[in-house]
């Protein structure tokens, strides 16, 4: 099981925002780049009425999931499934869009290319200079990742269906973003 420092300084802050999208009903979640599966133990002891299934493309990712569902014991945290989110919903086997009441996906998008899709460029903006420079080191390592700006991001999701109802200001200079379906 891996514990990341960003996971665990961060695990409070996200639940925060998630118990306002958290209907009182059974929910069924998808964590899409689940990483090393701190944030799914967590999120799913919390909420015991979400059916939280993680995923991750990283075979390592996957064993530090299976580990935490394995040592929690958490009944409605589902084994992690390899999902590769590069390729189209279609190929998701059984876990379909329409069958999610939330799909969660943190720390993903400025480590993925944009046809997959956290900090955010807001409105073209960057700030403050910590997240110019990670910005910077992560397009250093690969021209696909980066910071995403927003104005970007509500665009592709107004083409697919969705809505960016609200962004949360989260510790560190991140932000939530929650989309809706329309």
């Amino acid at each position: 099981m891996e514990v990341p420092a960003a996971a665990e300084r961060n695990k409070g802050p996200i639940l925060a925002v998630l118990r306002e999208y958290a209907a009182p009903g059974a929910l069924r979640v998808l964590e899409v780049g689940a990483g090393a599966g701190l944030h799914a133990a967590h999120f799913a002891r919390a909420l015991p009425q979400a059916r939280w299934q993680p995923s991750d493309i990283d075979p390592r990712a996957l064993r530090s999931i299976a580990a935490f569902v394995e040592a929690t014991g958490v009944p409605n945290l589902l084994p992690p499934i390899l999902l590769d989110v590069s390729q189209g919903w279609e190929s998701w086997g059984d876990t379909q869009p329409a069958t999610l009441d939330l799909l969660v996906s943190i720390n993903m998008m400025h480590i993925a290319e944009l046809r997959c899709t956290q900090p955010y460029a807001v409105d073209g903006q960057i700030s403050p200079q910590s997240n110019v420079d990670f910005d910077r080191s992560l397009r250093q390592r690969n021209p696909a990742w980066g910071l995403r700006d927003t104005a970007l991001l509500r665009e592709l999701a107004e083409a697919n269906g969705l809505c960016l109802e609200r962004m949360v200001d989260m510790p560190a200079n991140n932000k939530s973003l929650i989309f809706r379906k329309l």
